[in-house]
């Protein structure tokens, strides 16, 4: 949820790296049916399961799906592509801190083979629905955040407000750029 938050609460977003890394994440219902439909077809073997699926066949990238979580959740946010030697030499943790990012060393990890999948049936819903139906789940109190609910606590995930006010403002300091207008 830590995207669709961050999303919504806009201003500034730091966006990590390149916009063009690919990036792999799945609809938990997605992978729910698919499961379901194998089991009922009685398919065995292993699959790669994730999603969304472009209709080109490419890779969903970082770009498209901060894009999308702005146009989405809060197209007043904007964001501001940060560097990734930037991010790491000031320790900045690849999916830890900044989830779903990957470095350039470890973008492979998402570039997984969907054909087989595919073909045996996954399906996957837009993204748009996807942030649109986390932001409502996140919202209830079902999604409280880490230790303040019932439950086995859980270890924060991401860049608290203040750490990423203070990368994008070293960032800045450094010369570089400001997030570009959409107008």
């Amino acid at each position: 949820t830590w995207w669709v938050r961050r999303c919504e609460r806009g201003g500034e977003v730091l966006a990590p790296g390149d916009p063009e890394t690919p990036v792999q994440v799945i609809d938990v219902r997605d992978l729910a049916a698919f499961m379901l439909r194998l089991a009922e077809n009685g398919t065995a073997g292993t699959f790669n399961a994730a999603g969304p699926a472009r209709a080109d066949g490419g890779m969903l990238t970082m770009g498209e799906l901060l894009e999308t979580a702005r146009n989405t959740l809060n197209p007043e946010a904007t964001l501001t592509w940060v560097d990734e030697a930037f991010l790491l030499a000031r320790g900045v943790q690849p999916w830890v801190d900044l989830p779903v990012w990957l470095d350039r060393a470890n973008a492979g990890l998402a570039t997984a083979r969907l054909d087989r999948a595919i073909a045996a049936g996954l399906r996957s819903r837009a993204l748009s629905q996807t942030l649109r139906d986390t932001a409502a789940w996140a919202a209830t109190e079902n999604a409280t955040p880490a230790g303040t609910g019932p439950g086995p606590s859980r270890l924060p995930v991401g860049l608290s407000p203040e750490r990423e006010a203070d990368l994008l403002a070293a960032w800045h300091g450094a010369g570089c750029p400001a997030p570009a207008s959409d107008d």
